[in-house]
């Protein structure tokens, strides 16, 4: 891909990996959105980090994403993430319509609801992650729909975010996981060898696909576990399939 024996890109190159124009790669970079390029005397050269970074940048843009909001996703990412941890990052982004995060005022939040939110039901949201407030209102997150709802049923508030806070603990595990098996059985033995623009698609689109069957399995997995969890509260001495006396 490179012309320079280091394998180092020029931000010609760079660009032109990126499917971007230089002159798109050099204001994500004024904006510190992409780390800073080496530099061999006066040339700056950009590495497969790089590549992976401005990508990562241009799907967050594609899937609705402010500037200032990948500003802040690109902060958090830490400074020893790899090409590969970016490439997850970037191809298990999920497309769905409701990722976009929007702002509303605190009317307008109301009306989201249906009633006047009180000062107990506006921090509740915000601790279920549904709404986070920013200087103009609230921005809504994915949960949002969900948590609104639960605002008024005959359930009480600490046992929803006890429940919360449990499948983010969870989650969070689940997706280390997950990610490490992408990362040292999928990804690190493609990027093993060169790999022509097509394959690297092809292999993209499997990682998607494999994202889709994950989330199938994993709540397949959730309501298989659900129900032997039900079996056990009613008859404590049932064995479940593949148990052993």
């Amino acid at each position: 891909m490179s012309t320079t024996s280091t394998g180092l890109l020029t931000i010609d190159e760079l660009a032109n990996a990126a499917a971007t124009s230089v002159r798109t790669a050099r204001y994500y970079a004024s904006l510190g959105l992409i780390p800073q390029p080496e530099r061999h005397g006066r040339v700056a050269y950009y590495s497969e980090r790089h590549l992976a970074a401005l990508q990562l940048v241009r799907a967050l843009q594609e899937h609705g994403f402010s500037l200032a909001a990948i500003q802040e996703y690109v902060e958090r990412v830490p400074d020893a993430a790899s090409a590969e941890d970016l490439v997850i990052q970037r191809v298990m982004l999920t497309p769905w319509a409701n990722a976009r995060t929007e702002t509303v005022t605190q009317t307008e939040l109301d009306g989201r609801v249906g009633r006047r939110l009180t000062d107990d039901d506006l921090a509740w949201l915000e601790q279920m992650g549904a709404i986070r407030a920013v200087d103009d209102g609230y921005e809504l997150q994915m949960t949002f729909g969900i948590a609104s709802e639960l605002l008024d049923l005959d359930i009480p508030r600490d046992a929803t975010t006890a429940a919360e806070a449990a499948i983010r603990r969870h989650m969070d595990s689940l997706v280390d996981e997950l990610t490490e098996v992408v990362r040292t059985q999928v990804l690190a033995p493609f990027r093993a060898g060169p790999r022509t623009e097509e394959e690297r698609a092809r292999f993209e689109t499997s990682l998607g696909k494999l994202r889709q069957l994950t989330l199938e399995a994993l709540v397949a997995a959730f309501q298989r576990a659900s129900n032997q969890a039900i079996v056990r509260s009613v008859d404590p001495d049932h064995v479940g399939p593949g148990s052993r006396d």
